[in-house]
């Protein structure tokens, strides 16, 4: 029940990430436990402001990075990135069979975990003709994860006395989504975030190869393939603050109030997960999920630790 009470409630929590003290684990945090006792009141604008303040977020990022620095941490990642992508894919295939999981059901969510959560599933879904079902069963899983994995993934990296390029590196090979990711990174440090993001973004760009061969696999080629045009915005933002000489203040400007828009996004992220899409779920599709993350959380961490 939308009260007017919990309208107001909703809006001032929003408007408290703002604040600079405010962290993107405690907005994600809060919203996970708005969503737990009420209902979201404004569930369309959440996703939508969400959708579009993380672009327009990692963007902002981009003024706060080196083309140097991006091209290397790029490359650091490539070549795992590339197993990942492919490791995973074929694994969720086949499990996903193993556990009698809807084939569809199943290859969302392994494009979901091998590339970049709920953006891949979004791109990849119209291609393989899901249905809305197989897309919320989907969509929750890797949204479940992602939220966990904002918690976890800090922890452990401290508990394994990680540096901030091994666990930027790790996030982003590891984490779904890139919200978590950017999340992660920014909880773990500034230079885990720069790695992170970046490694990230090179790894969401498999979206387009991956929805061509969705649209053959499953012979949907009259879909139209959806292309991440953020991350060429965030090339180019990181371009310009390489060669252009802008004022230093203005660049921090920019960054710090991508940060603290990226706070808001996780709140609102949190504040969409509701008692009802864990119900949607099911066992079979978790535990899907969950194997896989698992999989190429353990490898990538084994990989970065000893033999990176």
């Amino acid at each position: 029940m939308n009260s007017p009470i919990i309208k107001i409630v909703f809006t001032a929590l929003s408007a408290a990430c703002i604040l600079p003290f405010v962290t993107p684990p405690m907005a994600l945090f809060t919203g996970l436990l708005f969503a737990f006792f009420f209902e979201n009141p404004f569930p369309t604008f959440s996703k939508k402001t969400s959708k579009y303040l993380l672009q327009g977020s990692v963007v902002g990022l981009g003024f706060g990075m080196h083309i140097t620095e991006a091209v290397k941490a790029g490359s650091d990642g490539m070549l795992f990135t590339i197993f990942s992508v492919v490791s995973v894919m074929i694994s969720g295939i086949f499990i996903g069979k193993w556990l009698k999981v809807n084939s569809i059901s199943s290859y969302l969510i392994a494009s979901g975990t091998a590339i970049c959560g709920g953006s891949a599933i979004a791109a990849v879904g119209p291609v393989a003709r899901a249905s809305s079902n197989e897309m919320s069963v989907s969509l929750a899983t890797i949204f479940i994860l992602n939220a966990v994995a904002l918690f976890v993934f800090p922890a452990i990296g401290h508990l394994l006395n990680m540096t901030q390029h091994e666990f930027g590196l790790w996030a982003a090979i590891a984490i779904h989504d890139t919200s978590s990711v950017v999340g992660a990174g920014a909880t773990y440090g500034a230079e885990a975030l720069k790695v992170a993001t970046t490694v990230k973004l090179t790894r969401a760009l498999w979206i387009i190869p991956l929805s061509i061969y969705t649209a053959f696999h499953f012979k949907s080629g009259s879909k139209k393939v959806t292309i991440p045009w953020f991350i060429l915005f965030f090339v180019l933002a990181m371009l310009i603050n390489s060669f252009l000489n802008i004022p230093e203040n203005l660049t921090k400007g920019i960054v710090s109030v991508s940060r603290q828009a990226l706070t808001v996004t996780l709140f609102f992220i949190g504040a969409g997960l509701s008692r009802s899409s864990l119900k949607t779920v099911g066992f079979r599709p978790m535990l899907l999920g969950v194997t896989l993350w698992v999989f190429i959380a353990i490898i990538s961490l084994v990989f970065i630790l000893f033999i990176y």
